[in-house]
């Protein structure tokens, strides 16, 4: 694929992140997220892609745009065919309560790369570059936070574990305390935590825990660009979920399969673009800096090269045709 894709992505997401962040500690996680998804819509249609979104807000019933099967980007002749998977605020909650680490993501993939995932719930291991290999979900936490640390060449008491605060996750964190290892916890955000594992600043080394198969694509082109590797597996958490799975052609054989990194984004022609909303591990959140001018720092990554990019920019909110029909329709 076209590398100049990836600067167009960053506009994508920066769009998305600039009107969003507008609704930063205003306790309206809907309103936000409703603007970064129009936002990212309409900044897809100067995108010259033909693409179809895998992993979006939906059905056709459930959302009004970034659907699934939802055809977006210029589609003209000469454009490039490929699956799109969105996120355009994984962090509802963090933005409406003003806390760290809301992102605005986006995965491209040649036609057929990126697995259609249910929206239920995915568990899931991932691990940097370092420890490609070592992981393996079939075996227990203690097993694998051993390989890791081995493959580090670190004793587990110098190991940090990130993980998603929540109940279900108990068993991994009581096996990590007695191992020795730091525990870090995040309350939201599935795709800033995974990607925190390939960054050695973060001081991150794994990620376990179930939380959003979306948002586990999604990360898993990102993991893929950056040479780390992760392995997951379709865990509804209950029968509606289940029958969610059935309805997309999954079957029971499917939701006992550990997939690889390469069943979630398959090849190298991927993209993952992604830009900081609030301040977080890895990128810095949307500033105004005066003069109805706003500072955002973005990251983007090609899984053929390995190239990860990171962007600084000075939006000007007064020459964005985008910026300017939302702003004023959000009263901001």
């Amino acid at each position: 694929m076209d590398r100049n894709l990836a600067l167009e992505l960053v506009r994508v997401t920066e769009a998305a992140a600039l009107v969003s962040s507008k609704f930063m500690g205003r306790g309206d996680k809907n309103g936000a997220d409703g603007a970064a998804v129009e936002a990212m819509r309409r900044a897809f249609e100067s995108v010259k892609i033909t693409g179809e979104v895998v992993i979006g807000e939906g059905e056709l019933d459930e959302a009004p745009m970034l659907y699934i099967g939802e055809k977006v980007g210029m589609q003209t002749s000469e454009c490039m065919e490929v699956d799109i998977a969105v996120d355009p605020l994984d962090g509802t909650s963090l933005i409406a309560k003003g806390l760290p680490n809301a992102i605005s993501v986006i995965a491209v993939g040649s036609k057929g790369s990126l697995l259609n995932a249910p929206d239920t719930y995915m568990k899931k291991i991932i691990v940097g570059p370092k420890a490609k290999g070592c992981i393996d979900l079939n075996k227990s936490v203690e097993e694998n936070i051993i390989a890791v640390a081995n493959a580090l060449g670190k004793k587990t008491t110098q190991m940090t574990i990130i993980t998603q605060d929540r109940e279900r996750h108990d068993y991994i964190v009581e096996t990590a305390r007695k191992l020795g290892c730091r525990i870090k916890m995040f309350g939201d955000g599935d795709v800033a935590a995974g990607i925190a594992t390939c960054f050695e600043e973060t001081g991150i080394d794994m990620l376990m825990g179930i939380g959003g198969g979306p948002e586990g694509v999604i990360t898993a082109a990102a993991i893929k660009c950056m040479g780390g590797d992760m392995q997951a597996q379709i865990y509804p958490l209950s029968d509606q979920e289940r029958n969610r799975c059935y309805e997309m052609g999954f079957s029971d054989e499917d939701l006992e399969k550990k997939l690889s990194i390469e069943d979630l984004a398959k090849g190298e022609n991927l993209f993952f673009a992604a830009t900081g909303i609030t301040d977080g591990d890895l990128l810095s959140g949307v500033i105004n800096v005066g003069n109805n001018k706003a500072k955002t720092q973005s990251v983007v990554m090609r899984a053929k090269t390995g190239t990860i990019r990171f962007v600084d920019a000075i939006h000007n909110l007064d020459k964005n045709d985008i910026l300017i029909e939302l702003m004023k329709k959000y009263n901001m």
